[in-house]
């Protein structure tokens, strides 16, 4: 096949492709980086259909025409390079129309230079025909600006590129194909073209950059289509970062080694009562009074009083890539709600403790007095009883609440499973509790005491067999506890159990007692998950599944 003819055949394989990769990327806007992107690829393609004109013009004035309007696309290409890889990396900050204008007024300039090359010598001091073969080309001899215009082209080249390195050792396979198949693009023309500008390539003369677009056009379609290059886009990830830390409703202030404020969200800037532009570069015990309180990693011993309010101080290191401590995260967290919740359970855990059992003893040593049937006064000392009992399951279910913030400690299943059996034992001696030991003890958190302890209550309270019976058994299988309470007694009523498993209660949806529920609270505080089902012979089974804890 003549030269001539494969010439033509490489370039519109070039425009076919790089005409499809343009369409497809117009199609995703608003992406980020879609417009840019589309910029680039028309640019290139662009260039290829001026070439293809060039190489078939028969005299110099048309050919220069075609060279002359092929320098729209090459200004083009390069600005549309670093906006799209600005945006796809989510620097749209640098996009600014103010932005965008400056580094287009290179580009601008040489097209039209470019447009206007048959008034000034600037890009191409000389230019004429050269037969070549069957091929007729131009013989171009550069101008001043026309090594500008390429050294200005290189460089946007090369920003473009430095945002993109960061996404080639990303831990998302997505985002590595993505930012291999960008650079792959863009390394082929230009290298080409390099090449062809230091004379290395044996081309005769004639440009190869546009033929090269073929390769990084299939490149191009294939971040489009294998990779979804604009449908998955790591935009969102540094801005994400950036909204997640300003908008977190916890206060957090970073400091360096030597306790300088270096960055601070919105929520510490409103604590402290500063300006954020202002603080940063401030000392941070300038900026708060009891700086020297707070440790050098983990959590405050105690709260820290801001203004009245009271706060969880936690202090997180933050070390480089050799694990070099660089600063820290000192983070503020609110807890004066939740301290003042705990005083009020306080009080309310002191009246059922103390004021309602009073009364109830009161009311059950003067029922006796009472004139009536001696019928209806052990009712109402049943219902006092009652009344009792449930002032002491309020009382359980606030301790669970008041340990929830040492749901981290942590003791030995077997221990917390045998106290539970050995307190059942003693309050209902007429039902066998039976207590298999698990082959291998684990440590897990210490507020399910009071959980097991209510579910086997339950359990041996409830059983109205003849020969009633309740049988705990657990096993340990990797990070998780199964613990295993069943009872041959009636079972959990239906109504009963579709109310806990749905977690809440209405004025007309409602259960009976609160031990099942204490248990099913305390089981949750420890990241674990409680399922009632009914056994195989009837009665109740209650399988609870729990998180094993650091050994200590």
């Amino acid at each position: 096949m003549p030269p001539g003819i494969l010439l033509l055949v490489a370039l519109f394989a070039s425009i076919a492709v790089g005409t499809t990769a343009t369409f497809l990327a117009w199609r995703e806007r608003p992406e980020p980086g879609a417009l840019p992107l589309a910029g680039l690829l028309a640019g290139q393609s662009w260039w290829s259909t001026c070439l293809v004109f060039q190489v078939q013009a028969a005299t110099l004035d048309a050919k220069l025409l075609w060279l002359h309007l092929s320098w729209v696309g090459i200004a083009a290409i390069p600005v549309a390079w670093l906006l799209f890889a600005l945006e796809y990396t989510g620097h749209d900050e640098y996009t600014s129309p103010r932005v965008v204008a400056l580094v287009s007024v290179v580009p601008a300039v040489t097209a039209v230079l470019a447009l206007t090359g048959n008034y000034h010598t600037l890009l191409y001091t000389d230019v004429s025909v050269v037969q070549q073969g069957e091929l007729t080309r131009l013989a171009r001899t550069p101008g001043v600006w026309y090594w500008v215009a390429g050294g200005y082209t290189y460089i946007l080249g090369l920003l473009g590129v430095i945002p993109l390195l960061g996404l080639v050792t990303s831990d998302a396979t997505t985002f590595r194909g993505q930012s291999a198949a960008l650079l792959v693009g863009l390394v082929v023309p230009w290298a080409t073209n390099a090449l062809y500008l230091a004379g290395v390539l044996p081309t005769g003369g004639l440009d190869p950059t546009p033929i090269a677009f073929a390769i990084s056009g299939v490149t191009y379609l294939g971040a489009l289509t294998r990779f979804r290059l604009l449908g998955t886009s790591p935009a969102p990830n540094k801005r994400a970062r950036r909204v997640v830390f300003d908008r977190m409703q916890a206060g957090a202030i970073v400091v360096d080694n030597h306790d300088y404020v270096v960055d601070m969200n919105d929520s510490a800037a409103a604590l402290l009562g500063v300006n954020p532009r202002e603080a940063l570069g401030t000392p941070a015990a300038a900026l708060l009074a009891d700086y020297d309180r707070i440790p050098e990693r983990g959590s405050l011993q105690g709260y820290l009083t801001i203004d009245g309010q009271a706060y969880d101080v936690t202090v997180t290191s933050i070390e480089n890539a050799r694990g070099s401590g660089i600063g820290r995260v000192v983070t503020f967290h609110d807890v004066s709600q939740y301290l003042r919740q705990q005083e009020r359970l306080k009080v309310l855990n002191r009246a059922l403790r103390h004021n309602v059992r009073t009364e109830t003893n009161l009311i059950h040593g003067y029922v006796d007095r009472l004139d009536g049937d001696p019928e209806d006064r052990q009712t109402v000392k049943d219902h006092v009883f009652r009344i009792a009992e449930i002032s002491d399951k309020a009382r359980e279910a606030i301790d669970v609440f008041d340990e929830a913030r040492d749901g981290r400690d942590a003791a030995s299943l077997d221990a917390l499973l045998a106290s539970a059996v050995a307190t059942v034992r003693d309050d209902h001696p007429d039902v066998a509790v039976e207590y298999e030991t698990p082959d291998d003890d684990a440590p897990v958190a210490v507020i399910l005491d009071t959980a097991f302890t209510n579910v086997v209550e339950n359990a041996a309270e409830h059983n109205t067999s003849d020969h009633p019976c309740v049988r705990v058994t657990a096993e340990c299988d990797g990070d998780w506890v199964h613990v295993r309470v069943a009872d041959n007694g009636p079972g959990i009523d239906d109504y009963e159990r579709a109310v806990l498993e749905e977690g809440d209660e209405t004025p007309l949806r409602h259960g009976s007692g609160l031990g099942l529920w204490i248990a099913k609270w305390g089981i949750d505080i420890a990241g674990g998950d409680v399922a009632f089902t009914e056994g195989d012979d009837g009665g109740a089974v209650v399988t609870i599944d729990v998180p094993v804890m650091e050994r200590p």
